[in-house]
């Protein structure tokens, strides 16, 4: 974790506190069922609610004679618990301690990033009404294709994130479960019962099969949706950043008092925070394949998956959330250049409406293929006069193509608004009827 890109809401939930507290919770949550169960004294329970405690640099200082960190944490709880403390993890193993514990902090991750996608859907809906009909270039390989509007751009990126939200919420589902069955999984040794306590006090599901580890098929679809949400991010923040090259400078990153752009060139103003998006997206997804690599353990368990968790458990979500909050105030206060749209719009001569021309010949009696051709060969000389001649001029000095198409029926292929006729269909779909 880089505190740089970290905010503190999220990077509480992986302290050693906060593990060690959750640690303590599903250990005194199966002592009250086990003394529900009467396997052990309701006093004990009791005694552990009410005497518990723990130090983090005790436990290091444990962990580091004993080599077994939930041994450690145990002997420096029972340092507090006293006697009773002997009825801590009675037929528990490491395993459901740890699973349970990753589980209940992927799934409080989880609502941190809900939160943050709420709020990121919430910003490009906003921007997406406020350009609903702005008009600007579409590009296809990066060359000028057709109009579209600036407003349909966004919601496209709303529509992603709005799916991205829904794979969360599932992923969030199903790496929520809890397990408590005991050494390798077959609950010998603890009453299921003891799993469902657990599950429903800490907010999780039981994991109808643990062979001592939760299914790491789990954590790897967790981790892919991340994956999969930072690499939405880098396609809207790359957008961002292709808007703001100065040949297009339709869009931009907002540059405040104060701010500077290059250490060498005073006029700089660089999309650093779409660029920095644009990393942090990839070291989300860098978290993937370790996540899927996790699937395969050795019979009923090993702890191979251990070490990569540490890392990527933190890493991945700390990095996602600050990516978010990130991107979600770069839309909230992007600098929109209505009237550099409708420059580069105008600036290829009318080139954009060729579909139009020639759709209008097929209809006249054209074949595909010949209409195909006289546009094209009229559309070639405004592009190597790089718009300084019109598309339409061209056509109604064209006498085959004016034997098909009068010139009003030509000029009226070029109109912008044309190409806006579904807005509403497509804002409707994404927005509901509403928008």
């Amino acid at each position: 974790m880089v505190p740089r890109y970290a905010r503190p809401a999220m990077t509480d939930i992986w302290t050693p506190e906060s593990r060690f507290r959750i640690w303590f919770e599903i250990e005194a949550h199966a002592t009250d069922a086990l003394a529900e169960l009467g396997v052990v004294p309701k006093a004990a329970a009791k005694a552990i609610w009410e005497k518990g405690a723990f130090e983090v640099e005790r436990i290091d200082a444990i962990e580091a004679e004993v080599k077994h960190d939930v041994i450690a944490f145990l002997t420096n709880v029972a340092e507090h618990v006293g006697e009773p403390a002997r009825f801590m993890h009675q037929g528990m193993t490491s395993s459901d301690v740890l699973d349970t514990c990753l589980a209940v902090q992927l799934a409080r991750a989880s609502d941190i990033l809900l939160e943050d996608l709420d709020a990121l859907l919430a910003a490009i809906k906003r921007r997406a009404l406020e350009h609903k009909y702005t008009p600007t270039i579409g590009r296809s390989h990066g060359i000028h294709a057709e109009p579209v509007t600036f407003g349909l751009k966004l919601a496209q990126a709303y529509a992603e994130f709005d799916r991205n939200r829904a794979r969360l919420v599932a992923a969030r589902a199903d790496v929520a479960t809890c397990a408590i069955s005991g050494a390798v999984g077959t609950f010998a040794n603890i009453d299921p019962r003891v799993e469902a306590h657990v599950a429903e006090k800490m907010g999780l599901t039981v994991e109808p099969v643990s062979t001592q580890v939760i299914p790491r098929d789990r954590h790897a679809m967790f981790f892919a949706t991340l994956g999969v949400i930072a690499s939405s991010i880098e396609r809207l923040a790359t957008e961002v950043r292709h808007l703001q090259r100065t040949e297009v400078l339709e869009a931009e990153e907002y540059f405040s008092p104060g701010q500077k752009g290059s250490s060498a060139m005073p006029h700089k103003r660089n999309p650093v925070l779409t660029e920095n998006l644009t990393g942090l997206a990839r070291m989300v997804r860098g978290y993937v394949t370790p996540a899927l690599e996790n699937v395969a353990l050795w019979h009923e368990r090993d702890i191979s998956h251990s070490s990569v968790e540490r890392f990527i458990g933190p890493d991945a979500t700390i990095t996602l959330d600050f990516a978010l909050a990130r991107l979600t105030g770069v839309i909230d206060k992007l600098v929109v250049y209505p009237a550099r749209m409708q420059k580069n719009l105008d600036r290829m001569g009318g080139l954009t409406n060729s579909q139009r021309v020639l759709l209008a010949l097929t209809q006249a009696g054209v074949s595909r293929e010949n209409a195909y051709r006289l546009i094209q060969r009229n559309a070639m000389k405004v592009w190597e006069s790089d718009g300084a001649l019109s598309l339409a001029e061209l056509l109604k000095a064209d006498p085959d193509v004016t034997a098909a198409l009068s010139p009003e029926e030509i000029d009226a292929r070029f109109d912008l608004d044309y190409h806006f006729k579904h807005v509403d269909t497509i804002f409707a779909r994404v927005f509901g009827e509403a928008a």
